[in-house]
């Protein structure tokens, strides 16, 4: 089995969803130790932003060696998100949304084709054999009843994108509210990391 590992906080060791996230991928180990694990950091280690220039090198109408080292990098991420069993995405919401560096790694794995295709019928998922969990933190409530619901462009963007992409297996470890005070954040957090501790065994995830 193979695990893909991503963080996309800014915040370093200070940061709630990258705590979440090495708890799940703890949790996956304690299952399987035999576990193949790939991590990246998207913030230390960030894909560009798409470009022109990049799209047209990418379909062989530009200048490939002027961006051979993103094409590259661009297609060992998608091999990588393809060859994974299960993916864990360690999500911030930043102003109701993901941030620009997770963006990023999805504009490289949304590939026609690839990751989806199009038919008569419709848009079709090829990526509906991963399990997906998301480690997300949120400085406000955001959950289904709050009155912020409407402004959540964040999971509800994940769970959308991850759908076309084909995927049912998804999972949201969530840690909300923990900019409203000492107490909330930690009984915030302390509620994730049971939930990551009680995550289902890796059989189910099929």
């Amino acid at each position: 089995m193979k695990l893909l590992h991503l963080d996309s906080s800014i915040l370093g060791e200070n940061s709630a969803s990258r705590e979440l996230s090495a708890a799940v991928v703890a949790r996956m180990r304690q299952v399987d130790p035999s576990l193949d694990v790939t991590y990246r950091d998207l913030a230390a280690n960030p894909l560009p932003h798409l470009s022109g220039g990049y799209l047209a090198a990418a379909a062989g109408a530009g200048d490939a060696a002027a961006f051979a080292d993103e094409l590259a990098d661009s297609s060992a991420t998608l091999d990588a998100f393809l060859g994974a069993d299960i993916v864990v995405i360690g999500a911030p919401m930043y102003n109701f949304g993901i941030p620009s560096q997770l963006k990023a790694w999805i504009d490289r794995i949304a590939v026609a084709g690839k990751t989806f295709r199009y038919t008569e019928k419709g848009p079709e998922g090829l990526a509906g054999s991963k399990r997906i969990v998301i480690a997300s933190a949120r400085g406000g409530v955001y959950a289904p009843g709050a009155p912020a619901e409407p402004n959540d462009f964040q999971e509800n963007y994940l769970r959308a994108v991850f759908s076309f992409l084909g995927v049912t297996d998804l999972e949201i470890i969530r840690a909300e509210g923990l900019k409203i005070g000492p107490e909330q954040m930690q009984s915030a957090l302390a509620a994730a990391r049971q939930a990551a501790a009680e995550l289902s065994a890796l059989a189910q995830a099929a």
